[in-house]
This record gives C-alpha cells, sequence and structure tokens, in this order.
C-alpha cells in the first residue's frame, strides 16, 4: 500500500506566525513538535484535558490507593501508591 503525504493546515495568532517565520525549516519543526507532544500526551484523556464519566468512575477509585503529589526533588506533580512507600527518582 502505498501512503502519500498529506499537507495539514491550522490557524496560529500573528504573535506564533511570526516566531514561526523565524525558524529555517518549519514543516520539519512543527511536524517533531507534533510528535513530541503526542508522545507525551495524557494516557487517560489523550490530550481532552478531562475524563469521561465512565474514565472518572476508574480514576476515583484508583485514587482508593493512589494520590497525586509532588516530587520533593523536581517539585513535578506525579501519582504515588498508598500502599508502598516513595524513593526518589532523580
Amino acid at each position: 500500500m502505498n501512503h502519500k503525504d498529506e499537507v495539514i493546515t491550522f490557524k496560529v495568532d500573528y504573535a506564533l506566525a511570526e516566531q514561526l517565520r523565524a525558524i529555517p525549516n518549519r514543516s520539519e519543526f512543527i511536524r517533531q513538535a507534533v510528535l513530541q507532544a503526542l508522545e507525551m500526551e495524557c494516557p487517560l484523556c489523550h490530550g481532552a484535558g478531562t475524563l469521561t464519566p465512565n474514565q472518572m468512575t476508574h480514576w476515583q477509585e484508583f485514587l482508593q490507593h493512589h494520590q497525586v503529589t509532588t516530587c520533593e526533588v523536581c517539585g513535578e506533580a506525579h501519582i504515588a501508591c498508598l500502599d508502598h512507600p516513595e524513593t526518589p527518582h532523580h
């Protein structure tokens, strides 16, 4: 099967357009930024920023043994298991 490249366009505000114009290879930069963003996507909401009612039910069950806490080393929020003491990963 032969897959052809596809052109995708999107709107940006003036300030972002100005910054992008200064980049020598805009297409490659945008491609890499999108791929990186997809790799960092939330495994629950998949980038939507909200959970469905069913996902929220599962999340509430999960929180019975876990909590969202702040790392004392890097200051980032993360999920910690309440059943196991935490050891710093840095």
